[in-house]
């Protein structure tokens, strides 16, 4: 993995983009003759072509082609996400045509995206077959046999992320529940060094949670580390390959000294020009599907079409989110806040649709405006669920230190939640954001949220 702007970034995925990049360049130019009028120099060719690879890529990206879970997909799979994506990005250059003198796009000039096509699915090909090889996958020794370790252990056979990891084993530790394969454990007479370079270990990871007693081998790790063995806290070892901060591991100095926590002015002020455009943009671009789900609210049951409710912003201020109303005029008759659940029966008909594709959250543009939200961060909830989740859930609190956004990393990364376990998995993603935000990231995050949209995914 590597760090672009403090975000975690698979080192196969970024090959890929860069890769696709030049491959849809590549075809553009080819086919130059077919899509350009007349004759053009070196100077006039490239500028179309560049914008025809960006273009194709971020359609690409739009429709999910980037997500981390992307790398395990088959020929067929591949090929059905390919051809959407073309279609978007056919239309995008269609119209970007009208901004570019000498572009041109008919029978012929749909070429180069037959042959952009081709490349794209054959650069996959490389690029997914390499990754899946053994050569490529990262074999791990965790320290400890609990819960912590268990889940590295799952989180490897997930098949998650653009590189595979393999346990290769675990090195018990005195004082800990055993929660592993008792196959896995590994023997206790070789050190840990001599352990690593005998199941040819690339990384060594730290799940003991108590490291006071004298059980943990804390010389022998630093034996690995001083002989080239990379040697990974759990907390560090999630927040990399899951984009977690896992709260059951986490150790509070690791909030304090880990880096991260930007509140700059410099970043403030760039984060307030990007919630001002995005929600301008997107304002402009939704207006007629707004003024459909009013009027469509109205008909149903002649009731009000907005909705506005208390809600928990940065540094617990409480304030009032606006939304579109999708329950029921009675859906909480006895004053008693309640859980959204799958298949609600207070949702209207109307309402069903307008939360599947996200359409009741666009009012929340006007709390962006007043400086109430982001765009991007960890979504704002009730006082009433706030109080009971910071009393069950540690460092559940922290999301408060920014601004709640309309939609965030934990809407794209995970379902939606209803519960005080579902909490608990979402507060993993927002610790994550909240320590390692930045524009890098809001970007991507918007781009996730536009296929969260276009698929329904996660809204009830």
């Amino acid at each position: 993995m590597i760090r672009i702007f403090h975000h975690y970034v698979s080192k196969i995925a970024f090959m890929l983009l860069l890769l696709e990049l030049l491959v849809l360049l590549t075809a553009a130019v080819a086919s130059a003759p077919l899509w350009l009028k007349g004759r053009h120099g070196a100077d006039q060719l490239y500028l179309p072509a560049l914008a025809f690879a960006l273009v194709m890529v971020l359609s690409m990206g739009t429709l999910g082609m980037y997500q981390h879970d992307q790398s395990r997909e088959d020929i067929k799979s591949t090929l059905l996400r390919i051809l959407p994506s073309f279609v978007l990005g056919f239309c995008l250059m269609n119209l970007l045509a009208n901004m570019i003198p000498g572009v041109q796009f008919g029978r012929l000039g749909s070429v180069v995206f037959v042959l952009g096509g081709a490349a794209v699915l054959l650069a996959r090909l490389v690029v997914f077959t390499s990754a899946q090889s053994s050569m490529m996958e990262q074999r791990l020794i965790v320290i400890g046999d609990g819960a912590t370790a268990r889940d590295c252990l799952e989180l490897a056979a997930s098949s998650v992320g653009f590189h595979a990891f393999k346990v290769v084993g675990f090195v018990p530790v005195a004082g800990e529940l055993s929660c592993v394969p008792s196959t896995m454990l590994l023997p206790a007479d070789l050190s840990l060094l001599a352990l690593a370079r005998r199941h040819a270990a690339d990384e060594i990871v730290v799940s003991v949670g108590d490291r006071r007693n004298g059980a943990f081998p804390v010389r022998q790790l630093l034996e690995c580390a001083l002989g080239g063995v990379p040697v990974t806290d759990a907390a560090s070892f999630f927040e990399r390959e899951a984009c977690q901060i896992r709260v059951d591991s986490l150790q509070p100095s690791y909030l304090i000294f880990g880096g991260g926590f930007d509140q700059s002015l410099l970043r403030a002020a760039v984060k307030r020009a990007f919630d001002l455009l995005a929600s301008g943009a997107i304002c402009v671009a939704a207006l007629p599907v707004m003024l459909l789900a009013a009027l469509a609210i109205r008909i149903e049951d002649g009731g009000p079409v907005f909705y506005q409710q208390e809600r928990v912003g940065r540094d617990n201020r409480l304030f009032k989110v606006l939304k579109f109303r999708s329950m029921r005029l009675d859906a909480e008759q006895d004053g008693k806040p309640q859980w959204a659940t799958l298949n609600d029966p207070r949702v209207t008909a109307v309402g069903h649709w307008i939360r599947k594709l996200r359409i009741d959250e666009l009012p929340q543009m006007l709390n962006v405006f007043k400086g109430e939200m982001s765009f991007v961060g960890p979504r704002p909830e009730r006082a009433y669920f706030v109080d009971q989740l910071c009393g069950q859930i540690a460092y559940y609190n922290v999301r408060h230190s920014i601004k709640p956004g309309i939609t965030g990393l934990a809407q794209v990364r995970y379902s939606y939640g209803a519960s005080v376990d579902d909490a608990l998995r979402k507060l993993q993603y927002d610790l994550y954001y909240v320590k390692n935000n930045s524009l890098f990231l809001d970007l991507l995050i918007l781009i996730d949220t536009v296929q969260v949209v276009l698929f329904g995914k996660g809204g009830r």
